[in-house]
């Protein structure tokens, strides 16, 4: 068979190493296998399909280091788990039988269990036999974290089935978005992640669901998939018919041959690999630092990380052996040299570059200079670019705008708390700033149908956010400050209580802001309530931190990791948990958990700050020097002009409205099924949707018509601080260091002149 496309040259900086114990582990996972009935008899596997897949020599070099016991065991769960999905794939996919699958789904959480002593079923098929005697063999040497976060992962990567069996029964490709954040669990490679922990060394609790820990799963798993992705397509696509599958998204998104989607995949997968190295040096470091990790924690962070590197270059060097795969053609990766100077991380340092096994038709010269060229890309943006009015597509806005008729009198409102919080007096916004943001006109649209109280506190909410989101960059960011930045980071949460403990005295406008709103917002509350609000706002404060590191090293971030924290920067969370509180307990709360409810939301939200972007890209990249904006990382990514990446983006947005659509019309109901949702739960949910419609024209129509982003308003209006009103530096609570002292001087000095 003819291959649709030839394999691009893959960035591979990691050495491909074999475990020694490959012959034990092939032999035990053959008898474990026959034991558990997946073989002669399962009408999925023979012996001939187990030994072509080679599952031992997968596992021997994405594990090179363990023993051969725990070799064996790993072994085991890759057999199982592709067991599964070719199990899944006769019975379920090529019937589609959804019913029968979900029931399938269903019962397989069953027989992982946290606490050994709890029963399981007794098992009907070979996969539930299987899982019920992998988790009794791990588990015991595991804590109650890792149970939790591998289950978790585990059922992702069962459940999000039914997401591919929907879609090849409606015949519906998956925008980029949707698909890759859709394949981390469907794909396994989080799964995949939880095993690398018991192979090397689990990673502490206090920092295994912090931001860079989670970039590094993410990371490594976007390009496990991707690289899958590029060497299963013609298996999946042209002979099993599957429709998840990251070229055929590419294609079908950019309406590109399969050779362009191709080297387009392979594009994405380098800047993952570039984003998990950028983390690893940056970020994983400080986060030692700031949680205070002692130094065998600190070398469990450090072995996992090595064990995560050892799968990219293990899992690629069997993707070009098994012949489950299209890999005529393929070569090895650049041979580089590894991650290198990670500070304090023992383990990671001075990795050689592979010279050996999958490396022997590499052209060093040529992919040394790609890749470099590549990640330089990224940090060579010249900033405050005269780019001159944003343009502005035809949206798609199948959704009207109704504003409230509260509208006015908020307005009024409005202006009096903000100077009686002190935003108007710290040199950042003043009564002309306030008036032009209009936030009340923003609230007005987004909740149409409220009352004048929750129109006032939606409003207020909206201030403070918009308000926030100025100061960080102005304050911090120009005195290139993020010491302060993390003290008021800090200070903030401290500013929202959840047990009744003392909020510290307010020493600036955000704290004043911030304390009244949080005891305004979270009377009433339960503890759950309050906890899940305080996390939203504190994800969104840590996200501006996040563009300050960047701003710093005039980094222009990789379009996966800026899509997913620009939902952070934008306040989502917060948006979305404020919407739920109102609901009620009628809707459980593992539905808002669920998959549909989750790309229900996720679409709403890139939308939305999509429609950000296109509108303030003057104002971030002509007067700011800004480089977190969509339509500049598109430009980025792919070297294209503002035009170019301006349709891109478009697109991406038009995209998500119809997945949104999709989800609401067709997804749901299936959702109300699954649950056995009550008629007053249903209700609820469909009351959501009204809110997330009014929410994304809300934003739209405030974007439209408040005087924030226009071309005359940008001149006419001063960008940097208030004149005559600097912030004082020493208001964030915590002394500045010199440097910072000099930097707020000279820009006091600018401001004024």
């Amino acid at each position: 068979m003819t291959q649709p496309f030839e394999l691009p040259h893959f960035y591979m900086p990691y050495q491909a190493r074999l475990n020694p114990h490959l012959d034990e582990a092939r032999a035990h996972s053959t008898r474990w296998a026959r034991e558990m009935g997946m073989l002669e008899g399962s009408g999925v596997w023979e012996q001939s399909d187990l030994d072509a897949h080679d599952y031992g020599l997968l596992c021997a070099y994405t594990h090179p280091d363990c023993d051969g016991l725990a070799l064996s065991l790993v072994t085991d769960w890759y057999v199982w788990v592709f067991f599964f999905d070719d199990h899944f794939l006769e019975t379920f996919k090529r019937t589609m039988d959804r019913e029968g699958g979900k029931a399938y789904l269903d019962r397989l959480p069953l027989f992982m269990p946290m606490d050994l002593a709890t029963p399981v079923p007794e098992p009907r098929n070979p996969v539930e036999a299987g899982l019920a005697d992998l988790w009794a063999r791990t588990v015991p040497a595991m804590s109650a974290d890792w149970r939790r976060r591998f289950a978790e992962s585990t059922e992702h990567l069962l459940n999000e089935s039914m997401w591919e069996l929907s879609n090849i029964d409606e015949g519906r490709v998956a925008n980029p978005v949707e698909y890759i954040e859709m394949r981390r669990k469907v794909g396994g490679a989080p799964w995949s992640a939880g095993l690398v922990e018991y192979a090397t060394s689990e990673v502490p609790a206090a920092v295994s669901r912090s931001r860079p820990l989670r970039v590094l799963k993410e990371t490594f798993s976007d390009a496990v998939h991707l690289r899958n992705d590029l060497f299963s397509y013609q298996r999946e696509v042209e002979v099993e018919g599957e429709l998840s599958n990251g070229v055929l998204v590419l294609e079908t998104f950019f309406g590109c041959t399969t050779q362009q989607a191709a080297d387009t995949v392979n594009d994405i997968l380098t800047s993952r690999l570039h984003q998990f190295e950028h983390t690893a040096l940056t970020e994983v470091p400080a986060l030692a630092v700031d949680k205070g990790l002692t130094p065998p924690e600190v070398a469990a962070v450090a072995a996992y990380a090595r064990g995560l590197q050892d799968w990219q270059s293990g899992g690629h060097e069997w993707h070009l052996r098994s012949s489950r795969y299209m890999n005529k053609g393929a070569t090895g990766g650049t041979p580089l040299t590894g991650l290198t100077g990670l500070t304090g991380l023992t383990g990671l340092a001075g990795l050689a570059g592979p010279t050996g096994i999958g490396t022997a038709s590499a052209d060093v010269g040529a992919l040394l200079a790609a890749a470099g060229a590549e990640r330089l890309r990224a940090y060579t943006h010249v900033p405050f670019q005269k780019v001159g009015p944003s343009q502005l597509p035809d949206f798609s806005m199948p959704f009207e705008l109704r504003l409230n008729p509260g509208l006015d009198e908020a307005r009024r409102r409005l202006t009096p708390w903000a100077h009686a919080m002190g935003i108007l007096a710290e040199g950042v916004w003043d009564e002309d700033k306030l008036a032009a943001y209009d936030p009340s006109l923003c609230a007005a649209g987004i909740d149409p149908d409220g009352d004048q109280d929750a129109l006032d506190l939606s409003a207020q909410w909206l201030t403070w956010g918009t308000y926030a989101d100025d100061y960080y960059p102005l304050v911090f960011g120009r005195r290139r400050d993020i010491a302060g930045a993390r003290a008021c980071t800090a200070r903030l949460s401290a500013c929202m209580p959840i047990d009744g403990s003392p909020v510290p005295p307010p020493v600036n406008a955000l704290e004043r802001g911030l304390t009244a709103l949080w005891a305004r917002t979270a009377a009433g509350m339960t503890t759950g309530q309050a906890r899940t609000l305080k996390a939203s706002v504190d994800v969104m404060t840590e996200s501006w931190v996040w563009e300050l590191a960047n701003q710093l090293q005039n980094r222009i971030p990789d379009p996966v990791d800026y899509l997913e924290m620009r939902r952070a920067t934008f306040g989502a969370d917060l948006t979305m948990s404020l919407s739920r509180m109102g609901h009620g307990p009628a809707v459980p709360p593992e539905v808002y958990r669920s998959g549909p409810v989750r790309s229900l939301e996720n679409a709403a939200v890139d939308y939305a700050m999509l429609t950000n972007d296109v509108f303030s890209y003057q104002k971030e990249i002509e007067y700011e020097g800004e480089i977190h904006n969509g339509i500049l990382v598109v430009q980025n990514f792919f070297g294209c002009d503002y035009p170019t990446a301006l349709g891109i983006v478009h697109d991406l947005m038009t995209q998500r409205m119809r997945q949104f659509e999709h989800v609401a019309a067709h997804e749901f109901p299936v959702l109300y099924d699954d649950f056995k949702l009550s008629p007053e739960a249903r209700a609820t949910m469909d009351g959501y949707v009204a809110e997330l419609q009014n929410w994304m024209a809300g934003i739209l129509g405030w974007h439209r018509d408040c005087r924030r982003y226009g071309a005359d308003d940008l001149a006419r209006r001063a960008h940097g601080f208030v004149p005559g009103q600097v912030p004082n530096p020493f208001t964030s609570g915590v002394t500045p260091s010199p440097f910072s002292l000099t930097r707020s001087w000279i820009v006091a000095g600018d401001a004024a002149g």
